[in-house]
């Protein structure tokens, strides 16, 4: 039985087992809800399928979110990538697009997977997504790199915070960059010892990442924030993949975002207070949609 203590103890347990970390995931998870593999395979299965819709939803040119502050970024990056105009390749392209489409969704109170929360929505779907459509991969192989990407999340919460309001923005967008880099590398037929290097290396790059939204609404400088934690999952999966390990394991950093976490004044944990929320601009645009 896996109690989600530690990465170390994922991987220890799943090369114990010569199995996937989400093989673990997936038999521990049945037997703690008393139902069968089957049903909760078919629970991830549908959650794959809300991601993968809210994507298709995101993608709309008159899109606008209820303050007017964001909507359409993700129509005018499809654009960009169709048109082949962008610098970083078709899967690069199409990752950001579909960051972007699920983070603009949620800010236009569509239906999206908090993964693992609202505000870093967009960066696990489009990571798995792109992942599976680009080397056109099965679908099984998409639902069970979620649950990969779950276990990592879990050890995460257990162990620091999976929310702004507690450890600023690395607890949201940096937690689900390492849960994203960990789901890449076992959809490329990586190793459990790779997976944790992944998401140590994700979790690393966006360490002390503050969380201040504009207006304290989820939208700047969040959505953007989504489509460069995508962008480090692929980063951060690829050296893993090719070899390259974290000095530091991946307990340790999630340890180190704990206490900085800790350290971080409140003005930096979603109170809007501080941060970009501060400027110049962001004070203006407080002042135009909510006139104090």
């Amino acid at each position: 039985m896996i109690n989600y203590l530690s990465v170390e103890g994922l991987v220890q347990e799943a090369v114990l087992q010569n199995c996937r970390i989400s093989d673990l995931v997936l038999a521990q998870q049945a037997e703690q809800l008393e139902q069968t593999p089957e049903q909760v395979y078919q629970t991830m299965r549908e959650s794959l399928a809300v991601m993968r819709q809210s994507v298709v939803d995101g993608i709309y040119p008159d899109l606008r979110s209820a303050s007017g502050l964001t909507g359409g970024a993700a129509f005018q990056m499809k654009c960009w990538v169709d048109d082949g105009k962008n610098i970083c390749g078709h899967l690069f392209g199409t990752a950001m697009v579909k960051a972007l489409a699920v983070s603009e969704w949620n800010a236009c109170m569509g239906r999206i997977v908090a993964a693992p929360t609202a505000g870093s929505c967009g960066i696990i779907p489009a990571a798995v997504l792109t992942m599976q459509e680009e080397h056109k991969l099965s679908e099984d192989v998409a639902v069970q790199a979620l649950f990969t990407a779950s276990a990592i999340g879990m050890v995460i919460a257990q162990n620091a915070s999976i929310s702004g309001a507690e450890g600023g923005c690395q607890a949201e967008c940096g937690s689900a960059s390492a849960m994203a880099a960990a789901a890449l590398v076992e959809m490329a037929g990586g190793t459990p010892r790779q997976v944790s290097h992944a998401s140590a290396i994700a979790l690393k790059n966006i360490l002390g990442l503050v969380c201040d939204p504009v207006a304290g609404l989820v939208e700047i400088p969040c959505i953007k924030r989504n489509a460069m934690g995508t962008a480090n999952a692929f980063t951060a999966a690829e050296l893993a993949l090719a070899g390259i390990e974290s000095a530091i394991p991946a307990d340790e950093v999630i340890a180190a975002m704990k206490r900085i976490g800790d350290l971080m004044p409140a003005s930096l944990k979603e109170t809007a207070e501080g941060g970009l929320a501060g400027t110049p601009s962001a004070q203006r645009l407080q002042r135009q949609i909510f006139g104090v």
